[in-house]
């Protein structure tokens, strides 16, 4: 509880997060007003406060005699603060691609009616904890999630069946867990890196190293996509090509391996790249080297964002819809909000294209 507010509101604080992260469970009861009142050392009037706060807004209900239980989160609730409100928890907000698709989804949001209330993870679990349970208690009457570490598992699965016990629609984006079961509007990320490897190779190219961040799904799958190019083409993979990294490692794992590549007897020719934003920083790498792009070293990006045309060397990259992507998930989610439709009918797969320009070419050998 944080230490800086009333005893009152702290009790409150926690109560809603036992309930925001599916500790207690609408139409389950509460501890008693003595056993709150030891647990956290506070006297039974301030106990009696928080409780009848809570009571008044809506998350939990007293039935005489029998004591106090959570309460489903009524119409009210959902609408507090005099309007629909709809959650988008991302795991960045203010870089990379991550602005076009929350301009997609406010777009359609406020075309209907709704706000928007945002929210960052920045990458990390307990953070992403911290989101959906703001999420709750704020009401919201739908949410977009953009799962953090996706390929880690989901440590938070009791706070989204929160979400699914209080009726709030949940849709994700880009990736999903495996465990819930809800719609997911996302890029074919497979495909996508089969299409960037089977450029390369239709040119020629038949020492290509791979970068893939493996703590989201995205580039689990997307590495998948690059060795599936090279099986269906009868070339093999080098083991030491595949260059896997965490989000830690992002600065400096794959520069690291990047260089090593380049001192070996056949080094690569060409590099699928995760993402455009490491695109650019092995860019620095290689002329570091002393090779020219495309000549000696063809590049290929991800996600066509802004970084693609933003350097000297424009990146061929695969095409991410970005706005569009945020503009469908909006819509879908309102659909379920307004049309009460089945989550499980819902979701909406891109197939990939890629943007060519400066950084490919035809192998010179």
């Amino acid at each position: 509880m944080n230490s800086q507010s009333p005893k009152y509101l702290r009790l409150k604080e926690e109560i809603v997060s036992w309930i925001a992260g599916g500790r207690y469970r609408p139409g389950d009861k509460l501890p008693s007003e003595n056993e709150l009142s030891e647990q956290f050392g506070l006297s039974r009037q301030t106990v009696r406060q928080s409780i009848g706060e809570l009571v008044q807004e809506g998350w939990l209900s007293r039935e005489q005699g029998k004591g106090t239980f959570v309460a489903r989160l009524s119409g009210e609730r959902k609408n507090a603060g005099g309007g629909k409100t709809v959650g988008l928890i991302t795991t960045y907000i203010s870089d990379y691609i991550f602005p076009s698709i929350v301009r997609g989804v406010e777009s359609v949001l406020k075309d209907r009616g709704y706000r928007l209330l945002l929210s960052s993870t920045d990458n990390r679990k307990d953070r992403e904890r911290d989101s959906l349970e703001m999420m709750l208690s704020q009401g919201v009457s739908g949410l977009i999630v953009e799962p953090t570490r996706s390929a880690e598992g989901n440590p938070n699965f009791d706070a989204y069946m929160a979400m699914q016990y209080h009726d709030i629609p949940l849709l994700m984006i880009n990736e999903q867990y495996p465990d819930l079961d809800c719609p997911c509007v996302k890029l074919d990320d497979e495909a996508g890196g089969h299409l960037a490897t089977d450029h390369l190779l239709a040119g020629g190219h038949k020492r290509i190293a791979g970068f893939f961040k493996t703590d989201d799904l995205q580039g689990v799958h997307r590495m998948k996509g690059f060795v599936k190019a090279h099986r269906e083409r009868g070339i093999p993979v080098d083991p030491e090509r595949i260059v896997r990294y965490s989000t830690e490692e992002k600065r400096v794992r794959p520069q690291a391996a990047l260089r090593e590549l380049l001192r070996q007897p056949e080094p690569p020719t060409a590099l699928v790249c995760y993402n455009d934003e490491l695109a650019v920083a092995l860019l620095d790498i290689v002329r570091e080297a002393g090779l020219r792009v495309p000549e000696d070293l063809a590049i290929v990006g991800y996600d066509d964002s802004f970084l693609a045309t933003a350097t000297e060397i424009k990146l061929t990259s695969v095409v991410h819809p970005k706005a569009e992507m945020g503009e469908k998930a909006a819509a879908l989610l309102l659909d379920m909000l307004e049309n009460g439709r089945r989550a499980q009918e819902q979701g909406w797969v891109y197939a990939p294209t890629l943007a060519v320009r400066q950084s490919t070419a035809a192998a010179r050998e």
